[in-house]
Order: C-alpha cells, then sequence, then structure tokens
C-alpha cells in the first residue's frame, strides 16, 4: 500500500509538471520570510536525508502525508510527481483533508472522481522551485492551470491556507506543508455528494 501511494504522489506531480511545461510564473515569486515550523505541522525527516528521494518518495517517508498520498495515487499522479520537476508543492496534511466537508474526501476518493481529484491535486503544484523566502504577494500558476494567490502578510499563505512548515527538500522540488485542502474557483465539493 505505502509504495501504491508513493507511486500515486509520483503521479500526480508529474502529470501537474507535464501539464504546466517550463512555465517560470512561480520563479517570479520574491523574497518574504519563511513561514515558522508550527506544531501541526507534519514531521519531516531532516532535509538533507530526504533530498536524494522525490516528492513523492519524501510524503509517503513523512508523519502526517498518508491521506495525501492515497489521494496522488487515486488519482494517477505518482509518475508525474517523481517526474524530473521541479516542482513546488502545497502539500495539505491528514488533519487538512480531514477538514473538508464530512463524504468529500470519501467521495473523491472514488474512482469515478478521478479527474475532479487530479484537478485539486494539481492545484497545489506550482512550477519550479519556490523556496519560502522566494515567495512574495501575488498571483502564480499552477500545473492545474489556474491561479493560486500567495501572500506574506502573515506568514506564508496560499489562497488563505498557512505554511506551517516550508521548504522541505525533494531530489524534484520543494514541499510546504499547510493547514488547509485548497479548491479551484471551479470545484463544488457539495457537487461530488449527489
Amino acid at each position: 500500500m505505502k509504495k501504491i501511494s508513493i507511486a500515486v504522489a509520483a503521479v500526480a506531480v508529474s502529470l501537474v509538471l507535464a501539464a504546466c511545461g517550463g512555465s517560470s510564473d512561480a520563479d517570479s515569486a520574491a523574497s518574504s520570510p519563511a513561514a515558522a515550523p508550527s506544531s501541526t505541522a507534519a514531521s519531516a525527516a531532516p532535509a538533507e536525508s530526504m533530498a536524494a528521494a522525490d516528492i513523492v518518495g519524501v510524503a509517503s517517508t513523512t508523519e502526517g502525508f498518508s491521506t495525501l498520498v492515497a489521494a496522488v495515487t487515486a488519482a494517477g499522479l505518482v509518475e508525474t510527481l517523481q517526474g524530473p520537476g521541479p516542482f513546488t508543492v502545497f502539500a495539505p496534511t491528514d488533519d487538512a483533508f480531514a477538514a473538508l466537508p464530512a463524504g468529500v474526501l470519501d467521495a473523491l476518493l472514488k474512482p469515478e472522481n478521478k479527474d475532479v481529484l487530479a484537478k485539486i491535486l494539481t492545484y497545489h503544484v506550482v512550477p519550479g522551485t519556490v523556496m519560502a523566502a522566494d515567495i512574495t504577494d501575488g498571483d502564480v500558476a499552477t500545473v492545474e492551470g489556474q491561479t493560486v494567490a500567495l501572500s506574506t502578510a502573515d506568514g506564508v499563505t496560499v489562497n488563505g491556507a498557512k505554511v506551517v512548515q516550508a521548504d522541505v527538500a525533494a531530489s524534484n522540488g520543494v514541499i510546504h506543508v499547510i493547514d488547509a485542502v485548497i479548491l479551484p474557483p471551479d470545484v463544488d465539493p457539495a457537487a461530488l455528494l449527489k
């Protein structure tokens, strides 16, 4: 199951990167202090030991990302996220997924909702490697194709979700842990429950 989850996460990142091509919109984000880790952040292994692993590998071996890994696998994005990248992933924790309205996560993980799940996951991925210190206020294109709003007004946030742990290194990019699942504007989670 762990290997499948890792594979799914990798595919998600790879698809996102393939869809975005070499866009450098993320590279235009600039200078802000990194968000301070919080006690609600996922526990990540030291950057030195994780840098050799790709994004899916890092997520699969980091406490607090089992739901993300399962979602990446269900969406068929493991190979994508194991690709060369580089990618910047705003990764929701297990608690963030649990905070979705009742029934939404279960619905998203169903095979018939694979495309919607992939859309949501790729909305959390920005092409390029964007470290927290390089983030500036503004909209940045995602691999999904729409933009997310980055802000440094109160720590680093993406569409209002707070970065609770920044700059988790991977061989093909970087992960910023966030405290909420962000949804593309054209996705209605209530529609999945009908």
